[in-house]
């Protein structure tokens, strides 16, 4: 991809990430948990279903994240968060260049509830950032939830991009946390 598009390259590697991780997960790690930790299956569901809202408010230029139908085949059943993975990555890959500057409105509930809609303007490049930014936070929640399960999803799982490239940097200086 031209550079113009990094972000939509950052993302589709986030979601590919993604997929290999729940290629390797047994089920019951991803929809039940266990042993006193939680799944990681509602955190797929949740940062898929921002990327499918995303995707959604494209022709109309409103993108509405609070609308999440909350798919519960999406938590429970890791080859329907697979299949929604391919898909979200082929919408993203069919994105064109130019869109990306587009102006949309966006709205995120930020209140307590009972509060009237609040819809920002906004970018598609900005809404891009927006989910790398919080798909990486749900990643090393799902991250911490794996470690009580004696699960690595490897050094650069739930790491910033930033952070990656200060490792890269610094890597024969001192060694990194993992």
């Amino acid at each position: 991809m031209a550079p113009e598009s990094s972000v939509v390259s950052a993302n589709l590697a986030l979601l590919e990430q993604g997929k290999d991780l729940l290629d390797s997960l047994p089920d019951a790690i991803f929809a039940a948990g266990g042993a006193g930790a939680q799944p990681v299956g509602p955190h797929f569901r949740h940062v898929l279903e921002h990327y499918s809202c995303f995707l959604a408010g494209l022709p109309g230029r409103r993108i509405d994240y609070d609308a999440r139908p909350r798919e519960q085949a999406l938590e429970t059943d890791r080859r329907v968060a697979r299949e929604r993975i391919r898909g979200l990555a082929g919408a993203l890959l069919g994105l064109e260049r130019g869109l990306l500057d587009a102006h949309a409105e966006v709205r995120l509930e930020c209140g307590v509830g009972g509060e009237e809609a609040q819809w920002s303007r906004s970018t598609l490049r900005r809404e891009l950032h927006f989910l790398l930014s919080h798909t990486i936070h749900h990643y090393a929640l799902i991250g911490l939830l794996l470690a009580r399960h004696g699960v690595d999803p490897g050094p650069g799982f739930g790491v910033a991009p930033s952070t990656l490239k200060h490792w890269s940097a610094h890597s024969a200086c001192a060694p990194h946390p993992g």
